[in-house]
């Protein structure tokens, strides 16, 4: 019986991580950006299989909620209602392949530098937790305690970069059209209102008659 669940397991981990690489692949291949969005979510769909193969239910459900659900969308939405140059957008592509491809290899090589070592393998193998075994109470318990620091630091960062973010959406461009809610509420009707006293077509019209006349 763990001899078939085993071999079960590792079907569906190989068939999840050939889906990942793919829709990686396709990310950066296709033509179309709306279709490569929709690849990218296929490989967070397929990361989160593998994430609950490997006992990490929250963290997978998580990666469907925030990603795929919220994050994902909001790209999906962004580059349907931009009107992107297809053209511009691939002339860099060779340009910027030979720095893709090593940052990629670099990559691979840190995972299997660290999921191939002995201490790694050697911790991996083999685990099975209890029935009771609950990995959110676990990672919460990791983050607040052996590394609160680097949480908080990295809590900071963000806050940073959300300020920053707010900050530069803020600054006043010239060629950047807005309206000044302030100046609209503040004005007066005769700031913006004249009345001129015109004649009327008929006076007009009797006038231009005597003239001839």
């Amino acid at each position: 019986m763990d001899f078939i669940t085993d071999n079960f397991e590792t079907i569906v981990f190989y068939s999840f991580a050939a889906l990942v690489l793919f829709a990686a692949v396709r990310v950066i291949t296709a033509r179309n950006p709306v279709h490569a969005v929709l690849f990218l979510v296929m490989a967070f769909i397929s990361s989160s299989g593998i994430w609950l193969l490997l006992e990490a239910e929250f963290l997978a459900i998580t990666l469907v909620l925030v990603y795929v659900g919220a994050v994902m969308v909001l790209f999906l939405f962004v580059v349907m209602m931009l009107d992107i140059n297809l053209v511009r957008l691939r002339e860099g592509f060779w340009r910027w392949l030979p720095f893709g491809a090593a940052l990629a290899g670099l990559m691979a090589f840190e995972m299997i530098w660290v999921l191939g070592s002995k201490e790694t393998a050697g911790e991996l193998a083999g685990i099975r937790h209890m029935p009771d075994y609950s990995n959110t109470k676990e990672l919460g318990r990791l983050i607040y305690t052996d590394y609160v620091y680097p949480f908080e630091i990295a809590a900071v960062i963000l806050l940073v970069a959300m300020v920053a973010a707010i900050a530069l959406t803020l600054r006043r461009r010239k060629d950047a059209k807005s309206q000044a809610v302030s100046e609209q509420v503040s004005v007066r009707k005769a700031d913006r209102l004249r009345i001129i006293s015109m004649q009327s077509e008929k006076h007009i019209a009797g006038h231009a008659t005597e003239s001839k006349e």
